[in-house]
């Protein structure tokens, strides 16, 4: 019988739940959680600890803060604990060298594209803003390079015509968890070997800024659709409204090439607002006002009277 391994978990966000308390529920030992410093949010400016942090303080399990993972003594500190395994997943900080070779087995990390498609920081959104109609999520052996470690296991899953960066999002984060399990306990029979990436198949999804959800009418309304999906609910795709940042978080394409400038009003119904493309007309069907509150087309033109000819952006 194989002896249960000690694992050292790296994640922050809510991505890297699922693989933590996928772990926990198997028969190896988490011994510490690396997480990120707790941040201050919101309006008020309050503290709040990360999801990865709050799972683990319910758990009783050790938890490492460091402000940067290359810490000499943060890496005393696990080499102290002696893990068999470090398992990665979200963490937010870029890994050095010795800290990955300070367990046994090495490191695993969980990433959700199908590399080497997609390596980077924002794979689940470029995805989407790409079109991409399958996805998933790899296993890898971590290695210094930005997700260029031999992969291990991959699972697809379809992009749906609807989907948004959200509903990928948990499916990828679920997926991703069962992944790990069948990966570590491949690892431990050594039934799971590692293979090498073709770089030449490499493409990259790099971090995403607010102010990439700019919405340019001049694109078609497939694009522009993309765009909307893939950055919902974060940062939320934008265009102007009399001056004031209008965020549109849901909407559809309606096949047709109206007159008018990229960017114009030509049709309002009760629950949307048709606005011209560069091709085809996009129906914006969920909105939030600079200021206010995420609402539907329906309520926000309820208080907001939209007349046909106005120019977005």
């Amino acid at each position: 019988m194989i002896s249960p391994w000690r694992i050292i978990f790296f994640g922050t966000p809510d991505f890297s739940v699922p693989a933590l308390k996928s772990l926990l529920q198997g028969p190896d030992q988490i011994i510490g959680v690396v997480t990120q410093p707790d941040r201050r949010k919101g309006r008020e400016q309050k503290v709040f600890p990360s999801p990865v942090k709050e799972v683990a303080s319910e758990r009783k399990i050790p938890i490492f803060q460091p402000e940067r993972a290359k810490e000499e003594a943060f890496h005393k500190q696990l080499r102290e604990l002696q893990p068999d395994l470090s398992v990665v997943v979200a963490y937010g900080q870029i890994l050095p060298r010795g800290l990955l070779e300070i367990p046994k087995q090495g490191s695993v990390n969980v990433h959700a594209s199908l590399l080497p498609r997609y390596r980077g920081a924002a794979p689940i959104a470029w995805a989407i803003l790409r079109g991409e109609e399958v996805t998933g999520v790899t296993t890898m052996m971590m290695d210094t390079g930005m997700d260029t470690g031999d992969i291990l296991l991959q699972a697809e899953t379809s992009v749906g015509e609807k989907e948004t960066f959200a509903t990928l999002h948990d499916r990828l984060a679920l997926l991703g968890a069962r992944l790990l399990s069948d990966t570590v306990e491949g690892l431990k029979t050594g039934s799971v070997l590692p293979r090498s990436q073709d770089p030449s198949m490499a493409t990259y999804a790099p971090i995403i800024k607010k102010e990439d959800g700019h919405i340019d009418w001049n694109k078609g309304a497939v694009d522009i659709g993309r765009l909307v999906r893939a950055f919902n609910p974060w940062p939320g795709a934008f265009s102007l409204w009399e001056k004031r940042l209008l965020r549109i978080y849901g909407g559809e394409i309606r096949k047709g090439d109206p007159e008018g400038k990229p960017g114009t009003v030509v049709w309002r119904g009760s629950d949307f607002i048709e606005v011209k493309t560069g091709r085809d007309t996009f129906l914006i069907r969920e909105v939030q006002l600079e200021g206010g509150k995420r609402m539907s087309t329906r309520d926000f033109l309820l208080g907001h009277p939209v007349s046909v000819g106005t120019l977005l952006g």
